[in-house]
């Protein structure tokens, strides 16, 4: 805490409120691209690299989606596990830094890019939401007490801000910081007492008119911060969290605002609600078919359960209990062709 502190007197000190427009920080929240992304890795032996695919492609998922946990939206982890499909190449950098006795330390990032085709038909396979592209940049206005008063963070303290910055990035979309002239200092009582209209008029000059307006402060035990954000004019979440550690709890706000984004903006593909389907699929001529074809559905990411219904001498119908209806499900067969849709009827398939 008292590095911390330190820092935050620092900057103040260095501040220079000249600035007459304002930077956003996070201008290359996806400048890889929303379809590259980098991950650690402890090698680069083939088991290493498949885990690093799995979580670049969770990454890649939720920045596409806004979905904060997106791993556990149904049918996403069985199709992580076979990531190294998803990939359109990758690459590998060493990095060098000081550890914290000041001796060198070594570390291997594997960059990722995906194919922008295939992980689209996946989000609309499992009826994920896409939050769409080129996405809006708030104004952060974040306001710190660490017992000596409270203080806008403008542009010249952006490192205070570094945690919540680089949180957006990790999102999907950049967060941007008033300039922080004299004029702008005097909006930290506005936040402080929770007036999120004057913070709003005070931010008439930047673009969009969205705000993340966050107070900082020493609580017991730690610190403390509440969060509002605000969509031309109107306040879309509210929330607050405490933490022992400044800096990560200054990084909550990012993930509040990704999720009040999201959940206003993004939108679902048209595959079909969620729900329990009867599938008939045809073709089934002995024992050793209907175990190909319940194995194959078995392991579909986006079958939750099968339920049989009935069954004729070549046929059988199940009851599909699906995360994205049957438009994701067909969608899926199809490009496994395993099993045959019907031009006419997404409710009956062959068995090739």
């Amino acid at each position: 805490m008292r590095a911390f502190r330190g820092f935050w007197l620092a900057a103040l000190l260095l501040a220079s409120f000249g600035a007459v427009a304002q930077r956003v920080e996070g201008d290359r929240a996806g400048a890889q691209g929303p379809y590259e992304t980098e991950v650690s890795v402890n090698g680069q032996g083939e088991t290493e690299r498949n885990t690093g695919f799995a979580r670049a492609l969770s990454a890649v998922l939720a920045r596409l989606s806004g979905i904060r946990a997106v791993a556990a939206q149904p049918g996403v982890g069985q199709e992580l596990r076979r990531a190294k499909d998803y990939v359109k190449s990758y690459d590998y950098r060493q990095d060098e830094g000081v550890g914290p006795t000041g001796a060198p330390t070594f570390g291997t990032t594997l960059i990722v890019r995906f194919d922008q085709e295939q992980v689209d038909e996946l989000i609309e396979t499992v009826g994920l939401p896409v939050w769409p592209m080129p996405r809006p940049k708030p104004v952060l206005w974040l306001g710190i007490d660490d017992g000596k008063g409270p203080r806008l963070v403008g542009l010249s303290q952006s490192n205070v801000a570094r945690t919540i910055l680089n949180r957006a990035k990790e999102r999907g979309y950049a967060l941007g910081l008033p300039t922080g002239n004299a004029a702008e200092q005097a909006t930290v009582g506005a936040i402080w007492r929770g007036d999120s209209a004057a913070v709003a008029r005070a931010s008439l000059r930047y673009s969009p008119p969205m705000q993340l307006i966050g107070k900082v402060y020493r609580s017991e035990g730690g610190w403390k911060a509440d969060w509002t954000f605000v969509d031309n004019g109107k306040v879309l979440a509210s929330w607050s969290a405490t933490d022992s550690d400044a800096r990560r709890l200054i990084a909550t706000g990012a993930d509040g605002a990704a999720d009040a984004l999201t959940k206003r903006y993004a939108r679902r593909s048209p595959v079909g609600p969620p729900g329990s389907y009867p599938v008939t699929f045809a073709g089934i001529r002995s024992s050793n078919d209907y175990m190909r074809l319940a194995g194959y559905l078995d392991n579909l990411a986006i079958v939750r359960k099968i339920t049989p219904l009935r069954a004729t001498p070549d046929s059988v119908t199940f009851t599909l209990d699906l995360a994205s209806g049957l438009e994701g499900f067909r969608r899926m067969a199809d490009r496994d062709d395993v099993i045959v849709s019907t031009e006419d009827d997404s409710s009956l398939y062959r068995l090739r």
